[in-house]
C-alpha cells in the first residue's frame, strides 16, 4: 500500500503545528509570560488544553486496547474524574487564586513554608518525568510500525519536533495548539471508527454489539465486589474502587499536579477557571466513550490476537484505512501525544524554574530568567527521552503503567494539599512527616500488591492525612 500521500499529511501537520503555537505564543519578556501565558487565556481555550494535555496516547492507542481485552468497566473511573474536578472546583481553586501564585506548590509555601514547596515540587519533577515516560514511548509505537524503525528513534523524533513550539510558544503557544490537536485527535478517532464499524465489519454497529455480547464486553457497571475484603479491594474496576480511584486520582492530578494547574492559572479569575476544570471533566467521559467503543469494534472485526493490546489499534490504522485517511488518524494520534508532552516539558521546567531555582538565587540577573527557563525547557525534554527508553519493554498496558507509577506519590501529594486546607493546626513538619510516610506506605501497598491501582491514591492520602493530623495534634497538646 502506497503511503507516501500519509507522510506529506503527517509531515504538514506536524510544521503546521509547529508554526502556530509559534504564533499563538507570541513574544515571551518574561518567565510569567513563558509560564503563565500572562494570565490572558480565555476559559474554554484552557478546558480543552487540560482535556488535550491528560488524553495524550495513552487515551488513543491503550483505552482501546483495554476494552478489546476486556469491557467497557473503564467509564465508571471517568465518572470519578468527574466528581474529583467539582471538587477541586469548590475547594482548591480558591486557595489558588488567592494572592499571586505561579505554580501549584507555591500554595505549600504558603501555606507551610519552604521546604514543604520544594519538596513537593521534586517530588512532582520525578513522578510526573516517570510517567510521561510511559507516554511518549506510547506515542512512538504507531510511528515505529508505519516507518519499521526502532523505539528510540521513533522516541527521540516525536520529542524533538514538540519541543519546538514548546520552548519558542510557551504556555500560551501550548494552549492554544491543545485547541487545535485535540479537535485532530477526536476527529481522527471518529473517523477511525467510523471506518472500523460501518466498512468493515458485515453488518455495521449490530455486528459490534453481537460480538461484544458474547463476551460480556458491553457491561459498564461492576457490582461484583468478591467474597471477601482480598477480593474487593484487589479489583480494580468495581464499582467503588472505580468511582473511588476515579475521585481521587482526579483530585491529585488535576488539583495538584503542576501539569494541570499551570493551565489554570493562565485564567484570569477562578469562576472562569472553575468552569474550565468542570467542562473538562464532561468532555473526558464523552472522549472515553468514543475510544471504548472503537476498542470493542477492533475485537468484533479481530477477535482475539496473540498481540500487544496497545498495538491493536495502531496496527488497525496503518494495515487497514486507506490513504489519506490513515495519515490523518496518525496525525491525531501525535496531537494527542504532543499535547500532554508539551504540557509535560513546559511544567517540568516552571516547576523547576519557579519552586527550586528562583528561591536559591535571591540576588539573580532577572534578565536571564527567560534564558535559563528555556534551558530547563531542553533539559526536562532530553530526560523525558531517556524515561521514554527506559520503560519501552514494559509488559503492563501503557495507560496502567502510568497511572500506578503517578500512584506512588499522587496520594502523597494530595494528602498534603488537604492537609493544608483543613487542618488548620498542621505545621510544616507535620505536612512534610506526613507526605513523607505516605510515599513509603504507598511503595509498601504498590511493591506488595496489596490492592489494585484504582486504590492507590485514596490510600496514599489517608495515610499522609492520618499522620500529619496526628502528629499536629499531638503538637498542640505539648503546647
Amino acid at each position: 500500500m502506497d503511503r507516501t500521500f500519509d507522510y506529506v499529511i503527517i509531515v504538514a501537520f506536524l510544521i503546521g503545528v509547529a508554526i502556530f503555537g509559534i504564533f499563538k505564543g507570541g513574544k515571551q519578556k518574561t518567565i510569567e509570560d513563558y509560564f503563565l501565558g500572562s494570565k490572558s487565556v480565555p476559559w474554554w481555550a484552557v478546558c480543552f488544553s487540560i482535556v488535550a494535555a491528560e488524553t495524550s496516547t495513552l487515551t488513543f492507542i491503550s483505552i482501546p486496547g483495554l476494552a478489546y481485552l476486556t469491557n467497557l468497566n473503564f467509564l465508571q473511573v471517568t465518572f470519578g474524574y468527574l466528581i474529583g474536578r467539582i471538587l477541586i472546583a469548590k475547594f482548591f481553586l480558591p486557595s489558588y487564586f488567592t494572592g499571586e501564585l505561579n505554580t501549584a506548590y507555591a500554595f505549600l509555601e504558603k501555606r507551610f513554608g519552604k521546604k514543604t514547596r520544594s519538596f513537593s515540587s521534586i517530588v512532582f519533577l520525578f513522578t510526573r518525568t516517570a510517567a510521561d515516560g510511559v507516554r511518549l514511548f506510547a506515542t512512538a509505537i504507531p510511528l515505529k510500525l508505519m516507518l519499521d524503525i526502532d523505539y528510540p528513534t521513533a522516541i527521540i523524533i516525536i520529542a524533538i519536533i514538540t519541543l519546538l513550539y514548546t520552548i519558542t510558544g510557551g504556555v500560551k503557544g501550548i494552549i492554544w495548539v491543545d485547541v487545535i490537536l485535540m479537535t485532530i485527535y477526536l476527529g481522527g478517532a471518529l473517523l477511525a471508527g467510523y471506518f472500523l464499524i460501518f466498512q468493515y465489519l458485515p453488518d455495521g454497529f449490530s455486528s459490534l454489539i453481537s460480538a461484544a455480547e458474547v463476551e460480556n464486553k458491553l457491561n459498564i457497571f461492576n457490582f461484583n465486589f468478591g467474597d471477601s475484603l482480598g477480593e474487593f479491594f484487589g479489583q480494580p474496576y468495581n464499582f467503588i474502587s472505580s468511582i473511588l480511584g476515579g475521585t481521587f486520582l482526579s483530585m491529585a492530578s488535576h488539583g495538584t499536579d503542576q501539569l494541570i494547574v499551570q493551565r489554570l492559572l493562565s485564567i484570569k479569575d477562578v469562576k472562569q477557571a472553575q468552569k474550565a476544570i468542570i467542562g473538562s471533566g464532561i468532555i473526558v467521559i464523552v472522549q472515553f466513550v468514543i475510544f471504548l467503543l472503537v476498542g470493542i469494534g477492533l475485537y468484533a472485526f479481530y477477535g482475539s490476537l496473540d498481540i500487544r493490546s496497545d498495538e491493536i489499534f495502531p496496527k488497525f490504522i496503518i494495515e487497514k484505512l486507506p490513504s489519506p485517511f490513515s495519515g490523518i488518524i496518525i496525525a491525531g494520534l501525535f496531537a494527542a501525544a504532543m499535547s500532554t508532552i508539551a504540557g509535560s516539558i513546559s511544567s517540568l521546567s516552571s516547576s523547576t524554574m519557579l519552586d527550586l531555582y528562583n528561591p536559591l538565587k535571591q540576588n539573580r540577573n532577572k534578565d536571564n530568567d527567560l534564558k535559563i527557563s528555556r534551558l530547563f525547557t531542553v533539559m526536562w525534554a532530553i530526560l523525558l527521552i531517556f524515561a521514554a527508553i527506559f520503560f519501552m519493554n514494559s509488559p503492563q498496558t501503557v495507560v496502567e503503567l502510568a497511572l500506578s507509577i503517578a500512584s506512588f506519590t499522587y496520594g502523597g501529594l494530595l494528602g498534603t494539599f488537604m492537609l493544608g486546607l483543613f487542618v488548620k493546626e498542621a505545621k510544616q513538619e507535620d505536612a512534610l512527616a506526613g507526605f513523607t510516610s505516605g510515599i513509603f506506605i504507598m511503595i509498601t501497598v504498590i511493591s506488595l500488591n496489596l490492592v489494585a491501582w484504582t486504590w492507590f491514591t485514596l490510600v496514599g492520602v489517608l495515610a499522609t492525612l492520618l499522620i500529619g493530623t496526628l502528629l499536629s495534634l499531638l503538637g498542640k497538646t505539648k503546647i
